[in-house]
């Protein structure tokens, strides 16, 4: 158990908390820096350089991964979504095309949060709830239901705009935008998580509160 000091007690102190961790910076640098590096080479230069200087980055940060002996499975699981970015840029032979996969994934998290909530069952607390301490049946609970209500609800407004906003820069073929609505994901679905897990753990504080 975390000791009491060290748990933040408001949303405010969650989100200072996760973002002071430079670890965290890190993964986040790590995981956006094919697709930053792809347009920047792109821009400089032209499709196919840019490809092969994604693929590089992205093995890059498995070898940086497994130099401090961290889990690798993050950084595998980037190789993988770049080498299918890479193929639909080659396939399509647009720069645009890099960013075919990562737009589809929020639309895919919509319809997940949405399922979730009409099953009373919403996202944030499937994948919380063990984190957070919460009873097995915490979509029992009217409290807790409604706080994960709230957070899957929250996270389906945000896949709501990014949607929008990677059909709009794709139509356009902004990758510029394209990249940095793909590097904000991590960070603003991170905080969201934080936030959430203090309301959690607020919730079942109260008076009253059943503990698993």
């Amino acid at each position: 158990m975390t000791n009491q000091e060290t748990v933040p007690q408001t949303g405010w102190a969650a989100v200072k908390q996760t973002w002071s961790d430079p670890r965290k910076w890190v993964g986040v640098l790590l995981a956006t820096a094919p697709s930053l590096v792809f347009v920047a080479v792109n821009a400089a230069t032209s499709l196919y350089p840019a490809i092969g200087a994604a693929a590089a980055t992205a093995v890059a940060g498995l070898g940086y991964r497994l130099a401090r002996r961290e889990s690798a499975r993050s950084a595998l699981v980037g190789i993988l979504v770049v080498a299918a970015c890479a193929g639909v840029a080659a396939f399509t032979g647009q720069a645009r095309g890099f960013f075919l996969v990562p737009m589809l994934i929020p639309f895919a998290a919509i319809l997940i949060c949405l399922a979730t909530v009409v099953a009373r069952r919403p996202l944030t607390g499937l994948i919380l709830n063990r984190v957070t301490g919460g009873p097995r049946d915490w979509y029992r609970d009217r409290r807790l239901l409604r706080v994960h209500l709230i957070a899957t609800s929250a996270a389906i407004a945000v896949n709501v705009v990014n949607a929008a906003v990677q059909v709009i820069s794709y139509g356009r073929g902004d990758t510029v935008v394209l990249a940095v609505a793909h590097a904000a994901t991590g960070p603003v679905f991170a905080t969201l998580v934080a936030v959430t897990i203090v309301a959690v753990r607020r919730t079942l504080a109260q008076p009253g509160q059943r503990v698993p």
